[in-house]
């Protein structure tokens, strides 16, 4: 391999890494819950391996695998997350897409256990960062049931609810999927505590309108297009 190529994945790796472990910490994943991938070329991404922790990763747990599933730069013991089909339609569906993270934050994922969508307008920043936030349907995981689950929702939003399972959020880039997943939980923690104080003021109309006029000047990572 290329001494560049190399770095290039070598940092990666050290990012997904590092995101493991916030996700982690911040009780996102729980014991080997979740998986993270990144694009590292039109046909090829690094994805975690399956059955492992995310607080506690080394780079051998990250696989370099193919799109279609096959195996390039495998770890010493490890295999890569049964759930790769997921993240593979991801990077199939949307050309802009270059990460992908999945995980189980409790607020979110309680809102796919009790069939909530997260679609109403009431925090700016959630519409600028997320668009709508709907519920795939129940998907088999490490079947292609998941991947198809979410296939209907992909291309219009960054943050999709899988319905009994947990989250999946999208980026230009590890940080940015991150970082989605952070807004998610937030969001979902925020409805909830409004809901349970008794009202959920949504924005009106008119102000949804102005910030998706916003978010339509964006790109992926979240940065405001020139005009």
């Amino acid at each position: 391999m290329d001494n560049h190529i190399a770095e290039g994945e070598s940092a990666a790796k050290d990012l997904i890494i590092d995101i493991g472990k916030k996700l982690w910490t911040r009780g996102y994943v729980a014991a080997n819950d979740g998986n993270i991938s990144v694009r590292i070329s039109e046909n090829e991404m690094l994805i975690t391996s399956s059955g492992v922790s995310k607080g506690y990763m080394s780079h051998d747990m990250i696989i370099r695998i193919t799109i279609d599933g096959e195996i390039i730069s495998p770890g010493n013991r490890y295999i890569p997350s049964s759930e790769f089909r997921m993240h593979a339609l991801a990077y199939k569906e949307r050309n802009d897409i270059k990460a992908v993270v999945h995980a189980h934050p409790p607020y979110s994922t309680a809102f796919a256990v009790a069939g909530i969508p997260l679609d109403k307008c009431i925090l700016p920043e959630a519409i600028l960062t997320l668009g709508p936030v709907h519920i795939a349907p129940y998907g088999t995981p490490s079947t292609m049931e998941l991947p198809e689950s979410i296939k209907e929702y992909i291309k219009e939003s960054d943050a999709i609810l899988l319905a009994n399972h947990g989250a999946l959020t999208l980026g230009a880039d590890l940080l940015s999927a991150y970082l989605r997943m952070e807004t998610l939980e937030h969001t979902a923690q925020i409805s909830y505590l409004a809901i349970n104080l008794g009202n959920l003021n949504v924005l009106t109309e008119g102000q949804i309108e102005k910030l998706m006029d916003i978010r339509s000047r964006m790109d992926i990572t979240g940065r405001i297009k020139p005009f």
